[in-house]
């Protein structure tokens, strides 16, 4: 033999190797077919046994129109700018509202509240109200879709509870609402109502006073002049308290340039300037009168009562002028679907766990056979063994 057929080595066959063909792999699965039929069945009832194990959860959704934002004359402007418009809005922070509620629907308070009201610790199986929240979080869903709308969803093992629950989101959410100054309108309504029981607080102080003043010093009768000259003073008094409030609420919302301000600034100065030649004409008014010095005190009470009481009757209007425009403003989120009592199961779909699972097991098994046989291959030659031991060795380590 010569040294050139020394060097021609013949190569090695699949079996050597440790390959498989597809007629190999075929081979396999035709040896090891108890292993693929046993392994699946019994993965199979096992996961019917852990499926009809687990609880029925129900599905209920509930949808929100939310407040159309209304565009204001910058946006307006901006949006006849065309892209260059569109840019210069959003990094001016133009978004939509569907954030705010989002975020108030996520709140710890209506959280708080809906578990207080569902006795969701006892649903959740704690004591912890973290852990109740945390709980009700992970089986709720809130967002805005494409369309504009928020979608709530909850899921929950009981379906009269998770429609109620789903509903129950859309009742906190209006109560929270009502309780904060979400919108322009909203907030000059609040702004009003606590001016106006200032103004009632003062009104009854007021009349007290004049209360008091009668049953300690009597009845001192007024002249009809002066009497008259009482109710003007209480009456420019009183409108221009109004015009001051009435500013300030206006300055949350404009800048001192605007139209409405500059025209009830005006209002307010000559208002001052009618009650300072008012005042400055008659000091009788103002000051002390020896042989009338009884009368004078009880045309003072008799002012400030007069002050507070139309005070108080303008202060009425604006409050409910402010109501009439939270009422008709366009800020108010609507129910467009509401959540209804789910007629089926949401999960878990047990058909295809079972399904799944015996898929799994099948594809384990054949894995198995193809490995248990490439080793039993392996091992038949020296080279193939040290492969596989190295293999293990890298494995263990």
């Amino acid at each position: 033999m010569t040294q050139a057929q020394h060097d021609v080595r013949v190569p090695p066959t699949d079996a050597e190797a440790g390959e498989l063909g597809l007629i190999d792999v075929l081979i396999v699965l035709a040896k090891h077919k108890k292993k693929l039929l046993v392994l699946p069945v019994i993965a199979a009832l096992i996961s019917i046994g852990v499926s009809l194990a687990l609880p029925n959860i129900y599905h209920a959704t509930t949808k929100l129109l939310p407040p159309q934002q209304s565009q204001s004359g910058t946006a307006a402007l901006l949006s006849q700018l065309g892209g260059l418009g569109s840019v210069v809005s959003g990094s001016a922070g133009l978004k939509s509202p569907n954030d705010l509620y989002i975020g108030m629907l996520r709140s710890r308070t209506i959280a708080d509240k809906l578990i207080a009201k569902f006795d969701l610790k006892k649903v959740y199986e704690t004591e912890s109200l973290e852990r109740a929240r945390v709980e009700l979080d992970k089986n709720t869903a809130i967002a805005a879709g494409k369309d504009g709308l928020i979608t709530i969803e909850v899921d929950d093992k009981d379906p009269k509870r998770v429609a109620q629950l789903a509903n129950g989101y859309v009742g906190e959410l209006l109560s929270l609402t009502k309780i904060l100054a979400v919108t322009e309108a909203s907030q000059r309504r609040m702004f009003f109502q606590q001016q106006l029981e200032a103004a009632k607080n003062n009104l009854a102080k007021a009349e007290m006073t004049l209360k008091g003043s009668l049953e300690t010093g009597g009845v001192v009768s007024v002249d009809t002049e002066s009497r008259a000259m009482v109710e003007t003073i209480g009456r420019l008094r009183a409108q221009i308290s109004a015009k001051e409030i009435q500013l300030g609420s206006m300055e949350a919302f404009v800048t001192t340039s605007n139209p409405d301000y500059r025209r009830i600034q005006e209002e307010l100065g000559s208002l001052r300037t009618e009650l300072s030649k008012l005042e400055n004409g008659r000091p009788d008014l103002a000051g002390n009168r020896g042989s009338k010095e009884a009368g004078l005190e009880n045309i003072r009470i008799l002012r400030e009562l007069k002050y507070n009481q139309m005070l108080y009757e303008l202060l009425a209007k604006q409050y409910e002028a402010a109501r009439l425009d939270e009422a008709k403003d366009p800020s108010i989120v609507q129910v467009l679907d509401s959540a209804v009592e789910p007629e089926k199961k949401y999960k878990p779909k047990r058909g295809l766990i079972v399904l799944m699972s015996t898929a799994f097991a099948l594809l384990v098994a054949i894995a198995w056979a193809i490995i248990a046989e490439m080793k039993e291959r392996m091992l038949r030659s020296p080279q193939g063994a040290e492969q596989w031991r190295r293999l293990t060795s890298h494995i263990r380590s």
